[in-house]
């Protein structure tokens, strides 16, 4: 991939263009929590080709929720666990309306 390649992906939310360090310090937190909610599978960073930690976008703002709980007195085990089952849930209800969206379209040919 050349710079230019790069540039594109900047508007990625998905593409892995923070280390570790410079996600703990746009979260404001330490590497260490960003270790812990890894561990507890809430993200997955990407590792780099030395094998190190690259978080995106998206993955920044599962991290700041976290930290939110966690600020508010919540242990980061049942924070993570709260933020599966909040996109678990957002996804059910997306499915549900889809469905319901499907069964009201008039079918063709009766």
């Amino acid at each position: 991939m050349t710079a230019d390649d790069s540039y594109g992906r900047l508007d990625d939310d998905d593409y892995p263009a923070y280390t570790m360090g410079r996600a703990a310090e746009i979260l404001g937190t330490t590497q260490g929590f960003l270790r812990a909610i890894g561990e507890a599978r809430l993200i997955t960073p990407l590792r780099s080709a030395g094998g190190h930690r690259r978080y995106s976008r998206y993955q920044l703002r599962i991290a700041a929720r976290a930290r939110e709980l966690v600020d508010h007195g919540t242990p980061i085990e049942a924070a993570c666990r709260i933020i599966i089952l909040e996109d678990q849930l957002e996804e059910a209800q997306r499915l549900n309306a889809e469905h319901r969206r499907a069964a009201d379209r008039p079918t063709a040919g009766i």
